[in-house]
């Protein structure tokens, strides 16, 4: 009994849903698909629908902008338009938005009256902004790293951006950043050590489109700029200067470890020797050509304090020295 009761009822369901297809006349076979398109371009949706119907409507961001019945399209506005085809006894509606904007970013959706399916997607909308390398045609010294920059500005969202070199180089490298007070903008700097002329080109590419845009500068590369004179001779004086004073350095390192050596009187003898030299010294004999016998005379003092003779500063000179 339970299982007669529950095949009545499911009979009943089925007779229902016939009854009601058979009111709208037609279904919605297939929906429309997400779309990516540029700014100002046009984007197209397609709804595939069986025979039968008597009004289609098409909806953006929840506000009908397009409707059809089978004799003619209600059209509300410019921008949005229809054209139809039929394929394997169904009928396909399109809808053609113009002019796009960055605003019509959201659902589409495509649905029959007096039913309740309906078919949904999502346009995305991207913005292609400025892409610039200031300064224009460069001009490098050959050998010498330098860098190049390239701003993409206002562009929704940001690109992928890189770089194509048409000069001879001994290494580049680049990156890519977000500007950080800007969203909408970045940069890219190309690092590169040029050894001849030619071009570079900074890329941007669009994401989910198959769009591009690039920018091309000259570079012309120079020699480095000759040494003046002048600049010589400072250069020269500077390297002297230098030597010489490397040469002292070297003489004052060795005299601290090895020895004096400088004409210079030594002061680096002890002070109690200095000292009592000082106190004891007599003068040196003034000339040879003294009489001997006056020097003979001359007193030298107690026999326990005999004067001793010292090279205290150098060969040439003879200090007497009085020894306790």
């Amino acid at each position: 009994m339970a299982g007669a009761a529950e095949r009545g009822v499911l009979a009943v369901l089925v007779v229902l849903a016939g009854l009601a297809a058979c009111a709208s006349g037609s279904e919605i076979i297939e929906g429309p698909k997400n779309v990516t398109a540029l700014k100002g371009s046009e984007a197209r949706f397609n709804c595939t629908i069986s025979q039968g119907w008597k009004l289609i409507m098409w909806a953006l961001r929840g506000t009908v902008v397009l409707s059809m019945t089978p004799s003619e399209p209600i059209i509300t506005s410019d921008r949005f338009t229809s054209a139809s085809y039929q394929e394997d006894g169904n009928f396909i509606s399109e809808m053609i938005i113009h002019d796009v904007q960055l605003s019509d970013t959201g659902q589409v959706k495509c649905s029959l009256q007096n039913s309740n399916r309906d078919g949904s997607a999502f346009l995305s909308v991207q913005v292609m902004g400025q892409l610039l390398i200031p300064g224009g045609s460069l001009v490098v010294i050959e050998d010498k790293p330098c860098n190049v920059t390239c701003h993409a500005l206002n562009w929704t969202p940001l690109p992928d951006l890189s770089w194509e070199i048409g000069v001879p180089v001994s290494n580049s490298s680049y990156y890519s950043i977000p500007e950080p007070e800007d969203l909408q903008s970045a940069v890219s700097v190309l690092a590169l050590t040029p050894q001849g002329n030619g071009t570079v080109t900074c890329v941007a590419e669009m994401k989910g489109l198959d769009v591009r845009e690039s920018v091309t500068v000259s570079l012309t590369v120079v020699q480095p700029p000759l040494e003046s004179s002048y600049q010589s001779e400072i250069r020269k004086s500077a390297t002297v200067k230098t030597s010489k004073d490397t040469v002292g350095t070297k003489l004052k390192s060795a005299n601290e470890n090895y020895g004096y050596c400088s004409d210079e009187p030594r002061t680096t003898q002890p002070a109690s020797l200095h000292a009592k030299s000082s106190e004891t010294s007599v003068p040196e004999q003034r000339s040879s050509r003294q009489p001997h016998q006056e020097s003979d005379h001359r007193q030298l003092g107690p026999a326990s304090h005999p004067q001793v003779s010292f090279n205290v500063a150098s060969p040439k000179k003879v200090r007497n020295a009085t020894l306790v």
